[in-house]
């Protein structure tokens, strides 16, 4: 079973996975505004990967951002990739005519 829990700040936050109390992996994010953030990194420890640890993680800040109404810019490869295999997450994603 993996546990997702957020750090989050004015600046910046975190999405760090545990497997049995051990960390697993970590999502860290920069806000852009007050209306979304970045996906910046995504990293997942050696001994977890395939278990679906980055996955978890992503689908936490999916739903942080759907919980307060913010948009996500998925910058990091991992992130990037997830939203286009991904289609149910299209929702948070910040509309690209927007980002610029």
């Amino acid at each position: 079973m993996i546990e997702v829990k957020q750090k989050n700040d004015e600046k910046h936050g975190n999405f760090e996975a545990f497997i049995d109390g051990n960390h697993a992996g970590l999502m860290t994010y920069t806000w852009a505004g007050e209306e979304r953030f970045i996906i910046d990194h995504t990293e997942v420890e050696e001994a977890y990967n395939g278990k679906g640890v980055g996955k978890e993680m992503l689908l936490a800040a999916v739903e942080f951002a759907r919980k307060n109404g913010k948009t996500i810019i998925p910058l990091c490869p991992f992130a990037k990739a997830s939203f286009q295999k991904h289609k149910e997450f299209q929702d948070v994603l910040v509309n690209q005519t927007q980002a610029h």
